[in-house]
């Protein structure tokens, strides 16, 4: 029978130990080896062949005999195991004996910092080394340290301040530090040139601010320069102990500036994308509506327009106000521009027809007595048709125009006294009889709210009263049928210089 081996451990009495100690070649082999199946395996530990060297000797100290730190988890309840376990018992009461103890050490608080301290340390922790230290507190002074007699400032200050909106003029100098003497004097002087009320906020000031006598003083003001109006800017300078001021004018160029081009969008957007200032649009819009439905507009139809610009040398450009309102929409051409008469300045078309205002004022401060239609007359004595609306007033009152107009009658009238009578735009006209006293002549043109006369009994009248009539097309109408609407006419010279007026703008076109 072949011989088997057991490598890694040694059968004896029934159990198997791996890597005893009674092995000598332990960590070799792990054990003895068995010869041979036949052979009685002993109980006695052999040596390993050593290939011709010497065996090393079995160790017989106390330490190797009696194991103090065997497996506790083997041999439980031997010698063995007890004196394993004496030995864990002895390690973990040195460990408790040596350990140190667990209740505080005594240590001092500092007392809570007070609110002048506190600010200190916060301020001065935020650079604490751009004061020579690296804990948050000053280095104490040496005797290298020598105290200053007086805080040095710089000569010269030179800096640039702005007029706010709602801001004076003097108010801004003593802002930028200039003192409240200096500045009214510079106003003073300024005011010579343009008022300073006027000077537009936003207005840059260049200043330059010398040497002050002390420290309660303010600096005195050695070179100052703005822009005091569009086409003007002042500059002041200090000579010797007084301030001298030098106007340097700026060219403008007023010409006009034309714009012009198909409403595309509506006109709002196709005039603004073509250049033309916002508030002109406006303007332009608020013009146009009182002659053009804007929502008639045709394809094709094209806006055209003046306004006012100012260029200065230097490149600023402001724009005025909208000098022509032009709109062409197919066959029909509007074309308007401002005029100014009676006080009253507004949009004229080409055929002198000012803008509508819708109502009319009542003619005289009274109560109305008769109204229009049949009625008894008092002093002819039977019935007939009353043509206008009674207003009982007394004598003197005056009386006004109902709306614009122009006087096409001033003079007696038969029955009805002193008259006066005005002719509106759209065939409408207003009679006003018996006047005591009449105050506008024929030909004259009034506006809605002037006097043309006072409140009398002339004619056939039973007493001071105001009789108002109103016509259409020279026919007489009942006046609350009729929906005033206050239109300017121009006629005459007034008509023909507007428009030689109207020829500048549409002579280029």
């Amino acid at each position: 029978m072949a011989a088997t081996s057991c490598v890694g451990g040694t059968r004896a009495q029934g159990r198997t130990d791996l890597y005893r100690r009674s092995d000598v070649e332990f960590g070799s082999f792990g054990g003895t080896a068995a010869l041979s199946l036949g052979h009685a395996i002993s109980a006695e530990p052999r040596v390993a062949p050593q290939f011709g060297r010497a065996a090393p000797a079995v160790p017989t100290d106390f330490f190797y005999r009696f194991e103090f730190a065997p497996d506790l988890g083997a041999d439980i309840g031997s010698r063995k195991w007890w004196r394993g376990f004496a030995t864990c018992i002895a390690l973990c009461a040195a460990t408790y004996a040596l350990s140190p103890s667990y209740r505080a050490l005594p240590a001092s608080t500092p007392a809570a910092m007070g609110a002048d301290a506190w600010e200190e340390a916060r301020a001065q922790s935020i650079t604490p080394l751009a004061w020579g230290a690296d804990t948050g507190s000053r280095m104490g002074p040496t005797k290298a340290v020598q105290t200053l007699t007086g805080t040095p400032e710089r000569p010269t200050l030179q800096l640039t301040a702005s007029i706010g909106q709602g801001d004076g003029f003097a108010r801004a100098l003593e802002r930028a530090g200039v003192g409240s003497a200096e500045a009214a004097q510079v106003v003073q002087m300024t005011s010579a040139v343009v008022d300073p009320s006027q000077i537009a906020p936003g207005t840059a000031l260049g200043l330059t601010l010398g040497r002050r006598a002390s420290l309660n003083n303010a600096r005195q003001l050695n070179d100052l320069s703005f822009r005091a109006r569009f086409d003007m800017r002042l500059s002041f300078s200090r000579v010797g102990n007084s301030l001298t001021m030098l106007r340097q004018p700026i060219a403008v160029d007023h010409t006009p500036m034309r714009i012009g081009g198909t409403i595309s969008n509506g006109i709002y957007v196709s005039a603004t994308g073509a250049g033309a200032p916002p508030k002109a649009v406006e303007t332009y819009l608020r013009a146009i509506t009182s002659k053009v439905q804007l929502g008639d507009l045709e394809n094709g139809a094209r806006f055209d327009m003046v306004v006012e610009r100012a260029r200065a040398a230097t490149g600023e450009i402001q724009f005025g106000k909208l000098l022509y309102a032009g709109l062409t929409n197919g066959n029909q051409a509007t074309r308007m521009i401002q005029w100014t008469i009676g006080g009253r300045t507004e949009w004229y078309d080409a055929a002198g027809v000012g803008q509508q205002r819708a109502g009319f004022a009542v003619p005289v401060a009274g109560h109305q007595t008769s109204g229009y239609g049949m009625r008894f007359h008092p002093l002819l004595g039977y019935t007939r048709m009353h043509q206008g609306v009674d207003y009982g007033a007394v004598t003197g009152t005056p009386i006004h125009a109902a709306t614009d107009g122009i006087v096409s009658f001033a003079g007696w009238h038969g029955g009805h006294g002193n008259m006066v009578k005005l002719n509106h735009a759209g065939g409408l006209g207003t009679g006003y009889a018996h006047m005591s006293r009449i105050a506008v002549a024929p030909g004259a043109r009034v506006s809605q709210g002037d006097v043309i006369g006072y409140v009398g009994s002339t004619g056939l009248s039973t007493g001071p009263h105001l009789h108002f009539e109103v016509y259409r097309n020279g026919a007489v109408v009942n006046p609350a049928s009729v929906s005033f609407s206050a239109t300017s006419l121009l006629s005459g010279n007034e008509l023909i210089a507007f428009n030689n007026r109207l020829k500048e703008f549409t002579a280029t076109r």
